[in-house]
């Protein structure tokens, strides 16, 4: 581990079932694993063994009462650095809304709001007038705005982050490409091209747990566990740079196949051959500076 590193996981999720249901569960039976619940008190031991001594925990649900939770998470002061929670960007009301938010105990820790893209039907969803206005009042709140979208959609983040200079883009799991022996083209160019903005950046996260078997395999004999992730490090690298580029971990749904531990070491071997300063760039710095840990 690089300079004995504080790593920051900008990417983890909290869930309690008896507080609100989780719809997004019912969703598969592969997520069967999941349906329980993942609390903070779980993960502080594991990030505490991993490294990893801040995270940033993202919305799950479409319900402002989730956001407060969150907020009241980070405010207890346990490893949660950074709140990135949900409001109706499309309410006449988002300014309100947002102020709302801030005035909550904790409400210093809102650095962003998420949006579920991956469940939204309407593929002009990011270019409607309301919700254009919603992530502009985001922009000049100093908000960011993460984006959680299947690859086709990528094409509508783009037009959106360059309509909006003003606001900060995140884009999670690497747009949650399928990870194949060598990068789609047609993702490696939509992902470029949102890269080329510069009020975007985008979180190594999501990529980690597949495929684990043949991680685990490639392990056990003694060979590299993350030599079909190097590729995409590599198109992320170029398109981004480290400044613009931040771990992740999706812990509790990286999950389905691996352990925190396991995603936290492969994101420290997927950077072994970087210099120091890049690799402390990518598992903690540009966290801190997109999401402005520093200052909550």
């Amino acid at each position: 581990m690089p300079r004995q590193l504080a790593i920051v996981d900008a990417h983890q999720h909290i869930w309690d079932l008896a507080a609100r249901p989780q719809p997004w569960l019912d969703t598969s039976p592969a997520l069967a694993p999941l349906r329980r619940n993942f609390l903070l008190a779980e993960l502080i031991p594991q990030a505490a063994t991993a490294g990893v001594t801040a995270t940033v925990v993202v919305q799950t649900v479409s319900e402002p009462a989730e956001t407060a939770d969150l907020l009241a998470l980070a405010a207890a002061g346990e490893l949660v650095a950074a709140v990135v929670g949900w409001t109706d960007l499309g309410a006449p009301s988002v300014v309100d809304a947002i102020a709302g938010l801030r005035a909550l105990p904790g409400g210093r820790f809102l650095a962003g709001i998420r949006h579920p893209l991956l469940t939204e039907a309407d593929p002009e969803w990011l270019g409607r007038p309301e919700i254009r206005r919603g992530l502009s009042a985001l922009g000049d709140a100093g908000l960011t705005f993460d984006l959680v979208v299947r690859p086709e959609q990528l094409a509508a983040a783009v037009q959106a982050a360059a309509g909006l200079p003003h606001l900060t883009f995140v884009l999670d799991h690497l747009g949650n490409v399928e990870v194949r022996p060598s990068p789609d083209a047609a993702w490696v160019s939509t992902f470029t091209a949102l890269a080329s903005l510069p009020n975007t950046a985008c979180k190594l996260s999501g990529i980690f747990s597949a495929p684990a078997a043949r991680l685990r395999a490639r392990q056990a004999r003694d060979e590299d566990p993350v030599a079909h992730l190097r590729p995409y490090l590599d198109v992320a690298l170029d398109a981004f740079g480290p400044d613009r580029l931040m771990f992740g971990s999706d812990w509790p749904v990286c999950t389905l196949s691996v352990s925190y531990g396991e995603v936290v070491s492969s994101a420290i071997a997927l950077t072994a051959e970087l210099s120091d300063a890049e690799r402390e760039t990518i598992l903690g710095g540009t966290a801190r500076a997109v999401y402005h840990l520093d200052t909550c």
